[in-house]
């Protein structure tokens, strides 16, 4: 979002690096614990006794409350002033892991992970908008969504590499006690160090009924896909929770053409570029999901893999990932304009699955699976700063908050959607080859090539979106001299 100093807010201070590093650690520790938690899971069932029907929801629990709330703590954060919804949410989110590490059954954990996902949906829901707001130039914006985009697309792996370390080093508890000093410092960081914005009040916005439209209907649409990838997309169950998410969400939508101060206006739908990069967002995501739950159990399940030997497989994705979005992103999508980068990066991604789908029952790691990992690397690092950016360039300065916390409800249902429907399409195949006779190795291979299939497929879909639907941003008139010496940050 490219817009003169004089139009932004709040105001930039000196040490906005210095902030923005503050912001991308709090977000890089919620980004890392959705992933640290699934390397720990067979040890907490062993330790706390959870049946394996209820394990799911030690994840699930997480899920719907992040995932339901996003919207809604990006727009209170326009209203209340997007650090004191991140601190806030920071806050809950260190006090919300202490708890899940000292669990002691079954019911405590999952409900302490339920309040997790309160605390880090307030914290992450408003991080990006800051960050755009901080950062109004475009070469400068350019690195700083580099540096987001870091967070966001490597984290998940990273989190794989230290939730096996951490489980087997010093014990699953760990997995959540290490958010407390992490939590704790980046919190005595961000009071000084992060500029406080004002916002505009909550009586210029404090719409209840849609808040509870909005949450109700995105949450309860969270735990129908996560639901659906246990018992099936047709079941009754299913069907009438489904169902009954579209009624709240067509509820909360007639609710925003009414209200007189709209939580939601869908007015920002217009924008060509707010509505196509979400679009894209969904569809790479829940790609990249897909890839990574369904490439473990393709190395673990068919080439007999160890968690840990898992978890270094996947490292030079996030190797490349920082290499590309921290170094190479912000100098190519100046050069050679956002739609283009995305598109070259979902095209690159997209040959790193269809690669994984030719990976054989005896595949070797230097020949199947490392070629498929770097391409996998650059094409993410690539894509995730361009999509973000233009994302957040269809958005008024106003909506930061609100775009932000769009932005990252797309990648939560998008992630929850591909999850759940490409592994239920990869099962599918391979139990009906198993039932004709095939050998199991064989069979699941089979099933993982479908679904690594499909993805390409998805990530194609956003490359002819990105060429026929998204537009490059127009760069905003030369700030005034005045304004460019406001805007001088003497800091690295």
């Amino acid at each position: 979002m490219t817009v003169p100093a004089s139009s932004a807010a709040p105001a930039v201070p000196k040490s906005r690096w210095l902030a923005l590093a503050v912001l991308c650690v709090g977000a890089f520790m919620i980004v890392l614990d959705s992933s640290v938690v699934t390397v720990a899971l067979p040890a907490i069932q062993d330790d706390l006794g959870f049946a394996t029907a209820d394990l799911a929801w030690v994840v699930n629990s997480y899920l719907i409350t992040f995932g339901g709330l996003l919207l809604l703590f990006g727009r209170l954060g326009d209203l209340a002033g997007r650090k004191n919804v991140f601190v806030a949410g920071l806050a809950f989110f260190t006090l919300a892991s202490l708890l899940c590490g000292l669990a002691g059954s079954p019911a405590l954990l999952i409900g302490a992970r339920f309040a997790q996902g309160v605390g880090g949906a307030a914290a992450s829901a408003v991080v990006l908008g800051m960050v755009v707001t901080m950062f109004p130039e475009p070469a400068e914006q350019a690195k700083a969504i580099g540096v987001y985009s870091f967070v966001q697309a490597g984290g998940a792996s990273i989190g794989v590499i230290a939730g096996g370390a951490l489980t087997t080093g010093v014990g699953w508890p760990w997995v959540f006690f290490v958010n407390v000093p992490i939590g704790v410092v980046t919190l005595l960081l961000a009071v000084p160090v992060v500029a406080r914005d004002a916002g505009a009040g909550l009586r210029e916005g404090a719409d209840i009924i849609g808040a509870v439209l909005v949450t109700a209907g995105v949450s309860l649409l969270v735990y129908t896909i996560v639901l659906a990838a246990e018992i099936g997309w047709g079941t009754p169950r299913t069907l009438g929770f489904g169902a009954l998410s579209a009624v709240l969400l067509t509820g909360f939508a007639l609710r925003q053409l009414k209200a007189r101060q709209p939580l939601l206006r869908l007015g920002i739908f217009r924008s060509r570029l707010l509505t196509g990069a979400n679009i894209v967002m969904l569809l790479l995501v829940a790609g990249l999901f897909a890839f990574q739950f369904l490439g473990a159990l393709y190395m673990q399940r068919v080439l007999g893999y160890s968690a840990v030997q898992t978890s270094l497989a996947f490292l030079p994705g996030p190797v490349l990932i920082a290499v590309m979005s921290l170094g190479v992103s912000p100098r190519v999508i100046p050069k050679f304009g956002p739609r283009n980068v995305l598109a070259a990066g979902l095209v690159l991604v997209a040959a790193g699955l269809l690669l994984l789908a030719r990976a054989p029952v005896d595949g070797t790691y230097a020949v199947d699976l490392l070629p498929v990992m770097l391409l996998m690397g650059v094409g993410s690092g690539l894509m995730m700063p361009a999509a973000i950016g233009l994302a957040m360039s269809g958005a008024q300065p106003r909506d930061a908050g609100l775009a932000s916390g769009l932005v990252n409800t797309t990648q939560q249902v998008g992630g929850a959607i591909g999850l759940a429907t490409l592994a239920t399409l990869a099962a599918a195949r391979s139990e009906r080859l198993i039932a004709s006779g095939e050998a199991e190795k064989a069979a699941l291979t089979t099933g993982y090539h479908f679904s690594f299939v499909v993805s390409a497929a998805l990530l194609l879909a956003g490359v002819v979106v990105t060429l026929t639907v998204l537009r490059t941003p127009k760069v905003a008139p030369p700030a005034s001299v005045a304004d460019r010496h406001a805007q001088k940050d003497v800091s690295p």
